[in-house]
């Protein structure tokens, strides 16, 4: 039995995530192949792949995964851009923190996929709707982790930079966003997460291209082997793009690392 808190090794790690995986399909091969669940209710992992290949090749669903990864991208950017600077000015400024969090914490507990049919009426069903769902979802969420990690800011930094004579804003710039740098890299890490469950729920309704699209559509067709590739190519850019978001923030952050 380890310990608690016990770090393992990375060959020991990656073992132990891919044995997870070979579990999880084995058992889904066992379901599917024994006859224990009806496929028409759940495709076996090799009509999965035929169904997915077929998607690929003859239905050109390269295109819709590169729509859905332009549409997280960008409703995320622009989230991102708007809730760091919020979240910062009400971690540093208690009167901003004050005037925006019961906004802020009433509105992060409003669904993004309540907007739709206003964001429908108001922007359309064209790109703009599928960002606007994905600011809706992501932007409160990162405004209020951020305040809380900024206003977590170790307090003798900051009466540290006040006896070497730093202004208010100077304490910002030089303390309060270097030593948070990293926890909100990992907000965002998070947070990008939530963000396609938000795209996909966009792309349910009012769209025409996306891995949300073919999901509806095969289901409106029983084509559950299609359903499950588009879950599983969501599972597979989500896990590169977690990997590359770890990869990046420990290049930038090296520092808090050691």
């Amino acid at each position: 039995m380890p310990r608690p808190l016990e770090p393992v090794s990375p060959a020991l790690r990656v073992a132990l995530g891919v044995s997870f995986f070979v579990l999880f399909i084995a058992g889904w091969a066992w379901l599917t192949f024994g006859g224990h669940v009806a496929r028409i209710f759940l495709a076996d992992p090799l009509s999965m792949l035929r169904d997915g290949w077929r998607l690929i090749v003859e239905d050109n669903f390269l295109v819709d995964i590169l729509i859905t990864i332009w549409r997280v991208a960008g409703g995320f950017a622009l989230a991102a851009v708007v809730a760091v600077p919020v979240g910062i000015m009400m971690g540093a400024w208690k009167p901003v923190e004050a005037f925006l969090e019961p906004f802020i914490s009433f509105a992060r507990y409003l669904p993004a996929s309540a907007f739709i049919p206003l964001l429908i009426l108001w922007a359309g069903t064209e790109e703009l709707e599928k960002l606007l769902v994905i600011f809706l979802g992501s932007v409160f969420q990162i405004v209020l982790m951020v305040a809380v990690s900024v206003g977590n800011t170790r307090r003798d930094l900051v009466e540290a930079a006040y006896t070497l004579g730093s202004s208010s804003g100077g304490i910002v710039r030089r303390v309060i966003i270097p030593a948070n740098a990293p926890d909100i890299a990992e907000i965002l890490r998070l947070v990008l997460g939530w963000a396609w469950t938000y795209v996909i729920v966009a792309e349910l309704i009012g769209a025409s291209s996306g891995i949300g699209y073919m999901i509806i559509n095969s289901q409106s067709r029983l084509a559950t082997g299609q359903i499950i590739f588009g879950i599983i190519i969501i599972g597979l850019i989500g896990m590169v793009s977690d990997f590359l978001f770890k990869m990046l923030n420990r290049r930038l952050f090296a520092w808090r690392l050691a």
